[in-house]
């Protein structure tokens, strides 16, 4: 088979198409013949050393994707084969991510992908939609679950609606029928924002972006997905309700982070910082069902009419699929496979 391989840390030229055996799913896997692999900045900075230790002596990367069951492992149920499925985290812990033609992982990491979801659909879930589900339910009262109506009454503003986390916060936040506003830094990326579905989009540069959304807002908001959060500290907390949360998936653009202490207590504010990889399993399977289920029902289209850009790559272009994350490229990065 085809794959992407690195054996050094480094920049995309590190990136390598190179043929391999076809593996063997061993117990409790599956094999997936890959027809498309997502990229994700976490997968540009395991690649480049970035925060992430090289614990094998050669690694294919990408930890999301989706494609088809071709083999299971021991103690897997057969009728799996043949399943369309979409992955998360293949690479966490493991050599062998889904930049390759075949991937095999652990049988609950391929999820079935409902039938009229595509496979574009369901390579860009993983990351972006997993870590939108964990950003907006982890405030004090809840919901710890979403479906219609679980964020009723609620305010979400999603930071960055234009980039693929904040896509899936306000996909998932309309879906679960929060008022959904979006922060976003251009023309372009306001369409963007408003075509994912953002019931208000407020361009930061422009104006007063506090007052803008106070207007919409007067109580203030109940949930921030935060990108950028030294950069956009500021205004966060002059939207943010009595005992709001701020769920922190990044820090875009490095800015140091200040807190003004007193002032953060005497809004109780929460402050929720997230990372898949130690969320843990009971985290993980609520946020798996609950995005399985907004797929089914429509919730999470791609596109650039639905807000979010597809950017395609073949296999053998990998390091130019890297180099697209890094520099900032607005949508979705995808790898086609042959």
């Amino acid at each position: 088979m085809k794959t992407i391989v690195y054996r050094d840390n480094g920049g995309p030229e590190v990136l390598e198409l190179v043929e391999r055996d076809v593996p063997a799913p061993g117990a409790g896997e599956v094999r997936v013949r890959v027809a498309v692999s997502g990229v994700n900045p976490t997968d540009v900075q395991a690649r480049a050393g970035m925060g992430h230790a090289k614990n094998f002596p050669e690694i294919t990367p990408h930890h999301d994707g989706a494609g088809t069951i071709d083999a299971v492992g021991e103690g897997v149920d057969p009728g799996r084969v043949g399943q369309r499925v979409w992955l998360f985290m293949a690479a966490a812990g493991r050599p062998a991510g889904t930049a390759a033609e075949y991937s095999v992982v652990p049988a609950e990491r391929a999820v079935p992908l409902p039938d009229d979801a595509g496979f574009d659909v369901g390579a860009a879930l993983g990351v972006p939609a997993l870590t939108a589900h964990r950003a907006l339910t982890v405030a004090e009262d809840g919901p710890r679950r979403l479906a219609p109506g679980a964020l009723k009454d609620k305010v979400v503003l999603a930071a960055g609606g234009a980039g693929a986390v904040g896509h899936a916060v306000i996909q998932l936040a309309r879906w679960a029928g929060a008022t959904v506003i979006s922060t976003v830094s251009s023309p372009g990326k306001a369409r963007l924002a408003a075509a994912a579905g953002a019931h208000h989009v407020v361009n930061y540069r422009e104006g007063d972006a506090a007052a803008a959304i106070r207007e919409i807002a007067p109580d203030g908001v109940d949930v921030i997905a935060e990108v950028a959060l030294g950069a956009n500290l500021e205004l966060d907390l002059s939207v943010l309700r009595f005992r709001g949360t701020l769920s922190v998936y990044a820090n875009q653009g490095g800015v140091p982070v200040e807190l003004d202490v007193r002032r953060t207590m005497v809004l109780n504010t929460r402050f929720q910082f997230l990372v898949l990889y130690t969320a843990g399993p009971e985290v993980l399977n609520a946020a798996i069902e609950d995005v399985t289920a907004a797929v089914a029902d429509g919730a999470l289209p791609v596109g650039e009419d639905h807000g979010l850009p597809l950017l395609h790559f073949p296999l053998d272009r990998a390091a130019d699929a890297h180099r697209a994350v890094e520099s900032g490229a607005v949508g979705k990065v995808l790898v086609d496979l042959p």
